[in-house]
């Protein structure tokens, strides 16, 4: 506040100087090169107002406005240092989002592998599984077609054996037994039954 009043009277003083000085009545207007050079009478007041503007303004009105440039650079400056920070902040983080995308990329590729290798583990397993079941089935069926098989046959040579007891009882008479006709045909069949099993 004192500052501000200095100021005010520093510039009542300096107009009423400049209204003080006696200045020459512009009766004659010079002419020529006159013009262009100062008379004495108006140099020397003019020379004074200037120096007293001159003492004041360096002594009051140029340490504020260099104060106010100063404090104007010092927050240009900050302005400036906050935002390489800023900008340097904003690098670093997205030098972290990078990489932590490449990390989850990674990952991603490591679950994909692995969801893979186990899907192929997996399927491996099944087949494996199937064809082992299938060798079951396979061999189930040709227990069970061999086992039906013999049955068959078994039925067949009684079959056949009552058969030829028959025929031999009819062609031969009954000069045999039937336990000796069922034993002669028994005989014959093994013989014929070997003969087919040497040929197989």
């Amino acid at each position: 506040m004192n500052s501000n009043t200095k100021r005010c009277g520093l510039v009542g003083v300096i107009t009423a100087l400049a209204v003080l000085i006696p200045t020459p009545a512009f009766a004659e207007a010079p002419s020529g090169p006159e013009i262009l050079l100062p008379k004495m009478a108006e140099f020397i007041p003019a020379l004074i107002a200037f120096l007293i503007i001159w003492v004041v303004a360096a002594k009051f009105v140029w340490p504020s406005v260099l104060g106010m440039m100063d404090q104007r650079q010092q927050k240009i400056q900050g302005d400036l240092d906050a935002a390489a920070a800023e900008k340097a902040s904003a690098v670093k983080e997205h030098q972290e989002y990078q990489a932590q995308i490449a990390n989850a990329q990674n990952e991603a590729d490591e679950i994909i592998a692995e969801a893979k290798g186990q899907a192929e583990a997996e399927r491996a397993r099944i087949l494996a599984k199937a064809q082992e079941e299938a060798a079951a089935t396979v061999a189930k069926a040709r227990d069970a077609v061999s086992s039906e098989r013999r049955k068959a046959l078994a039925e067949l040579s009684d079959s056949v054996i009552d058969l030829s007891v028959e025929i031999a009882g009819k062609i031969i008479g009954n000069s045999l037994s039937d336990s000796d006709q069922r034993k002669l045909a028994e005989k014959y069949l093994m013989e014929v039954g070997g003969g087919h099993d040497s040929d197989a």
